[in-house]
């Protein structure tokens, strides 16, 4: 599990670890971490240009030691503070000491280019000074980032304004909300964790504010039947998706379905030809399901099997049209769970906001979701999460840009659905399945165009790939 904390819990457990340590010693391991990650970057440190972005605090001393390293390695390093003031006194001395050198202007080349403008304090964009070096980073030069990128909340991933884009952002301790949430995670580029020695006690100690599934987290979740299971056992999903405009959905979530581990799949909808069609296996018309899916692709018309769906005592996926007029207090009135799963545009009109404020404040907006339907919620994107109502936030890690095609939603609903059917909690059956479909995604487009169902069609590789870390 890959763990981030907010900078109110890495501040006291700094201050904790400091206490402990020679005065210097915590920035001296942050250096040494940044500089090294700086090398690999280089094709050889000596005679590489680098340029340093140095801002007045302790990102800024990170950086000037860091500088002092490769300066000692043969580098030709040039420190650039934001306020010629406001230096990081023994960063600076150690740079100068090492042959480095302190300029006002940005060079026109570079090689590598630190930046350690703002630390995981900063709020708000970069303001007017940092903004005009960052806008002087020259072209083709690698960008470092340290601890995160300068102008991202660290706590949210929001960026407001402008901010850096790093190829690569070397962290310490912990990872940080915004590095694993768009915008600002879009922004971060490969993440290298740097151990400092922080200790966050998982029992005592401050909870997580988000966590992101890996292979071994995924494998433990995955159902896997027994020798005696028979497919009602296994759980039965049901999917009540598809209209006469887009039969096409009730396809994609049966397919779905069939491919996430529930040991049969009832359709209900006036797409059972299509679905038949496509998949024999499936069983049409209402009955008895241990979880259903209710949504994609049923347009306006049939609010009728969406209240049928929600009355049943049993855990329920609702997407796409299943959304519209949804009341929070039934919901909260259900005896199983419910897991929604809103795009941002979706999302938008379920808490009355524009689309641009969930956009640009992902974690606010699952968090306010789940805590005003009283329901677990995935919220789609370009980094889905998952809420609970309860800290941490799942973020899943997996995914490509190619899985922005249609159907793929209705995909995803139908693999929650099954995960839910056989026995998954929401939280767990929503990030299980956003990390399956996501690396299906990967595996089905490598790196071109991939269609819906063949994102379906991968979905079994995913799942061996997940279940054998």
């Amino acid at each position: 599990m890959r763990t981030a904390y907010s900078v109110e819990n890495v501040r006291a457990a700094e201050r904790e670890l400091m206490a402990r340590l020679p005065e210097g010693a915590l920035m001296q391991r942050a250096a040494a971490g940044l500089a090294a990650a700086c090398a690999d970057l280089l094709p050889k440190v000596y005679g590489s240009r680098v340029v340093l972005l140095v801002g007045p605090g302790d990102n800024g001393g990170d950086a000037l030691y860091a500088g002092a390293r490769l300066a000692r390695r043969g580098a030709g390093v040039t420190a650039v503070p934001m306020d010629p003031q406001r230096v990081h006194p023994g960063g600076l001395a150690a740079l100068r000491a090492a042959g480095g050198r302190v300029e006002e202007t940005v060079p026109e080349r570079a090689d590598l280019v630190v930046d350690g403008l703002l630390g995981i304090g900063g709020r708000g964009g970069l303001r007017q000074a940092a903004a005009a070096l960052v806008e002087r980073i020259p072209a083709g030069a690698a960008v470092v980032a340290v601890d995160l990128p300068s102008g991202v909340d660290a706590d949210t991933g929001e960026v407001a304004g402008a901010a850096v884009r790093a190829d690569v952002t070397v962290t310490f301790g912990t990872h940080k909300p915004g590095l694993l949430i768009d915008p600002g995670a879009s922004r971060a580029g490969v993440v290298r964790l740097v151990d400092i020695g922080l200790e966050f006690d998982a029992a005592a100690g401050p909870e997580a504010e988000a966590e992101a599934l890996q292979h071994a987290d995924v494998a433990r979740l995955l159902p896997r039947p027994a020798a005696s299971s028979d497919k009602y056992r296994r759980g039965v999903v049901g999917i009540a998706a598809g209209s006469a405009q887009y039969p096409g959905a009730a396809v994609l979530a049966v397919a779905g379905a069939l491919r996430g581990g529930a040991g049969a799949v009832r359709y209900v909808g006036p797409a059972a030809d299509e679905v038949l069609a496509r998949y024999p296996e499936t069983l049409i018309g209402w009955g008895r399901v241990q979880a259903w899916v209710v949504g994609p692709g049923m347009g306006e018309g049939r609010r009728e099997d969406v209240a049928r769906v929600l009355a049943d005592p049993v855990p329920v996926l609702v997407d796409a049209d299943g959304l519209r007029g949804l009341d929070p207090e039934a919901l909260r009135a259900r005896p199983a769970a419910t897991l929604l799963t809103p795009h941002a545009g979706e999302a938008a009109a379920l808490l009355g906001v524009p689309r641009e404020a969930v956009e640009s404040g992902r974690l606010a907006a699952v968090r306010e979701l789940a805590g005003r339907y009283g329901t677990a919620a995935l919220l789609k994107g370009s980094t889905t999460l998952v809420c609970d109502g309860h800290r941490p936030v799942r973020v899943n890690p997996t995914g490509t840009p190619w899985l922005a095609t249609a159907g793929s939603g209705d995909v995803l609903s139908g693999l929650g659905g099954s995960l839910l059917a056989a026995g998954l909690g929401a939280a767990d059956a929503g990030a299980v399945a956003a990390y399956l479909h996501g690396l299906a995604g990967r595996l089905a487009a490598g790196g071109a165009p991939v269609l819906a169902h063949e994102v379906a069609e991968a979905l079994p590789a995913a799942w061996r790939d997940a279940a054998h870390p």
